[in-house]
């Protein structure tokens, strides 16, 4: 998990106890503020980060401004004389405050960074350059919605994020953004009963905002307790050309095994919906659904057991160039199936009420 600092300076009065408090039970990485008493009273859980470098104390860290390289030395200096509590700030305006950032970064044990303009492109720049460094990135953000954004600079973002939050919920929510939701799950093999030919339907391809790997794919069935992992358009065809974004998924009425360990008929997705990208090997990974083309093709229908005796079911489109993964991230072409072959996916022991777990009777077949 990444984590958050929380900037209490600019908190109405009327807020900044409830937003301490929020800070304090959401586990928070930080708290800044310019009042050393405020800081005093926090746990030993929470970090103290003063915003006044005319104090120096070994009881909190001090962020420094780092406005010039004679700044960045003399704090340098500081550092490798054994000061652990050293925290720059670099407001990034142009070319030489980026080059300075970077090497802050590098250098000290901390470094906050702000930027002028809009661009994430000077963020991924200093990200990069601190990439090996043993310090801690923290960038400054003007609201959540911009947070949500850094968290995902360079797939990675900086490793914390600080914002000055309004309210208690603003700190609980920038705290929920920057859990790590996607948990490998453990995949199971399959073995295919009996292969059906059903007819004309309703099938979706998912297009996603995301290039697949070629082991990844998304995990589809009929049922809530039971899925078959379908993989990408990754693989060279003939006829066409790969489409490394999409997911040739299955009939309309199929669940898409997502986060949280919830499922979304196919039906319900669309443009900027998050899905769950799944490799052969168990890993998982948050994406968006770009696009969805639902279409009226002749269907097949895929029954298969797993090792326990639950039945799984997928129907996908009856045509050769659709495909599902095997052990070893073996590629299979869904015509080709027969009895006695295997495939992977997963198995879900929870039952389904919109898509959430729940602990009640219900039987599918």
């Amino acid at each position: 998990m990444k984590f958050a600092w929380i900037d209490v300076r600019s908190a109405s009065p009327e807020h900044r106890a409830a937003i301490v408090d929020a800070a304090i039970h959401a586990r928070v990485d930080g708290i800044v503020s310019d009042d050393p008493a405020l800081l005093t009273t926090l746990p030993t859980t929470v970090k103290r980060i003063l915003a006044d470098d005319r104090v120096d104390s070994d009881d909190f860290i001090v962020l420094h401004d780092v406005a010039d390289q004679n700044a960045l030395t003399g704090l340098r200096t500081r550092h490798q004389a054994g000061d652990k509590n050293i925290a720059g700030r670099v407001n990034v305006t142009d070319d030489p405050t980026l080059t300075l950032a970077c090497e802050t970064a590098i250098e000290l044990p901390y470094t906050l960074v702000e930027f002028k303009d809009p661009t994430k492109i000077p963020l991924e720049i200093v990200i990069a350059a601190a990439d090996r460094s043993p310090g801690q990135l923290v960038c400054r953000a003007a609201d959540l919605e911009e947070a949500k954004v850094i968290i995902d600079v360079l797939e990675k973002g900086s490793e914390g994020i600080l914002i000055a939050p309004a309210t208690a919920n603003d700190v609980f929510e920038l705290v929920e953004a920057l859990r790590v939701k996607t948990p490998d799950l453990d995949l199971t093999t399959l073995t295919v009963d009996r292969i059906e030919h059903l007819g004309l339907g309703d099938r979706v391809c998912i297009d996603t905002t995301s290039h697949f790997d070629q082991d990844e794919g998304m995990l589809i069935g009929s049922y809530a307790h039971g899925f078959i992992l379908c993989v990408s358009e990754t693989h060279p065809l003939p006829y066409m050309p790969t489409r490394p974004f999409r997911i040739n998924a299955g009939a309309l009425h199929s669940y898409a095994f997502g986060q949280d360990n919830r499922t979304n008929y196919l039906s319900e997705l669309k443009a900027g919906h998050p899905v769950l990208a799944v490799g052969a090997d168990g890993r998982t990974r948050r994406i968006t659904v770009g696009r969805i083309k639902l279409e009226s093709r002749p269907l097949l229908s895929i029954h298969a057991t797993s090792p326990e005796g639950v039945e799984v079911n997928l129907i996908v489109q009856d045509d050769w160039h659709v495909r599902v993964l095997g052990p070893g991230a073996t590629v299979l072409n869904v015509t080709e199936l027969k009895n006695g072959d295997q495939v992977l996916g997963h198995i879900a022991t929870d039952k389904r009420h919109v898509g959430w777990p729940v602990g009640e009777f219900c039987v599918e077949k």
